[in-house]
């Protein structure tokens, strides 16, 4: 990918027929595993599913036709922190400068798709059946070392340091006063906007407060708090191996998936199964094109190692950086498939709360299992903080 310049300029990804016949070739000639009788996914992923899933990815999926809907977001990148960052900016519908920026941020494993179906739903609310009054001019930046970002060739960045450079891109867009939103690694990193640049961010929502880290007297907490702590430690025995790699040995793990797309999809699929708010069928969550969109986007880039050594910087900040107190107005959707759901008591203890709602369905990829949903709780989390927004701007030097 050539170096990315001091200004935003516009980019398109094409990927070449050699790239896409070398992937069907890989496809086609995976070497399988074999599997106890009837193990489904109670071992990880369901062999006969990635069967199934690999098969059509090598004589059915159009990667074209989905790159060119990914194209119709503009996309740019520009040149941030020395690494080029691709990003959407999707400007509202209606007169320029009126909106509220927005930038949204993503999670593992996936990239700016995470937020593909929902941004014209924020953008154009008016032609969605929603007031236009509650447009945003969207930003959906890739973190490094995901997607069409840059992948840092030394130490790789933490969420503190995603989190400025966000800010930065924010003011390189002209976006001095911005509301901020995520999910996954993405809440941390809108986390650490709110708590490093309060005197820009106007509210923070999230769809999750993140691993709970706790180093006072457990009994000063109330008992659902005491509760949230038991019920991550037990999840993490049950679910957190891939995570436990990520962090200490991601290089071992990324040599097969970078090497096998058969043994990238299988890593990628499991947790969004897992994950989703599917009822354990992937498909009612996600389409076949719609996972192997995201996957490909992985496969192509080359990015699973980079995006899996996040983990590791993440997991060495300082516990004083973690337990540092939110005072900018903060929101919280707990949707109901979601990995952890922190109780009222905790996310109060670590945050300004205004609000926290309980949508009815979505899971850990809400923005894409349930854009309508996760669209209208940005929009009824936001709107009281427009005025304040639109002061601030107007009372801004020129």
């Amino acid at each position: 990918m050539p170096e990315a310049p001091l200004r935003p300029v516009p980019f398109a990804a094409r990927t070449g027929p050699a790239a896409l016949e070398d992937l069907r070739a890989r496809l086609r000639a995976t070497r399988w595993p074999d599997a106890p009788e009837d193990a489904g996914w109670s071992l990880g992923t369901d062999l006969a599913y990635l069967r199934e899933l690999v098969a059509y990815w090598a004589d059915g999926f159009d990667w074209p036709a989905q790159e060119e809907t990914l194209g119709r977001l503009p996309r740019f990148r520009v040149r941030l922190g020395g690494l080029g960052i691709h990003f959407a900016h999707v400007r509202a519908a209606g007169p320029a400068g009126v909106a509220m920026p927005l930038v949204l941020s993503h999670g593992w494993p996936d990239s700016f798709w995470r937020y593909a179906k929902v941004v014209p739903l924020l953008t154009d609310p008016g032609a969605h059946g929603a007031d236009p009054a509650d447009a945003f001019d969207v930003v959906v930046p890739d973190m490094p070392g995901y997607g069409y970002s840059d992948r840092p060739t030394g130490r790789p960045l933490d969420s503190i340091a995603v989190a400025g450079l966000w800010a930065e891109l924010m003011s390189v867009l002209g976006y001095e006063r911005f509301g901020a939103a995520g999910g996954d690694i993405g809440s941390h990193v809108s986390r650490y906007l709110a708590l490093d640049h309060p005197d820009r961010v106007v509210a923070v929502h999230r769809t999750d407060a993140g691993v709970p880290v706790f180093t006072g007297d457990p009994a000063d907490l109330a008992p659902e708090e005491r509760a949230l702590l038991d019920d991550v430690a037990a999840w993490g025995a049950a679910e957190g191996a891939y995570a436990a790699v990520h962090r200490t040995k991601p290089q071992t793990a990324a040599v097969g998936l970078t090497d096998s797309p058969a043994g990238l999809a299988a890593w990628i699929v499991e947790k969004l199964r897992a994950w989703s708010d599917c009822g354990g069928d992937i498909e009612r969550s996600f389409t076949k094109d719609e996972i192997l969109t995201n996957v490909t986007i992985y496969w192509l880039t080359g990015t699973i190692a980079s995006s899996m050594r996040m983990y590791g910087a993440n997991g060495a900040i300082a516990p004083a950086q973690l337990a540092r107190r939110v005072e900018v107005p903060s929101g919280f959707s707990l949707f109901p498939g979601d990995l952890v759901r922190p109780p009222r008591a905790w996310l109060e203890r670590t945050t300004n709360l205004v609000r926290l709602t309980e949508p009815p369905r979505g899971g850990h990829f809400a923005p894409f299992e349930e854009p309508e949903l996760y669209a209208q709780e940005l929009r009824d989390f936001f709107r009281p903080f427009r005025t304040a927004w639109a002061q601030a701007r107007a009372e801004a030097p020129a």
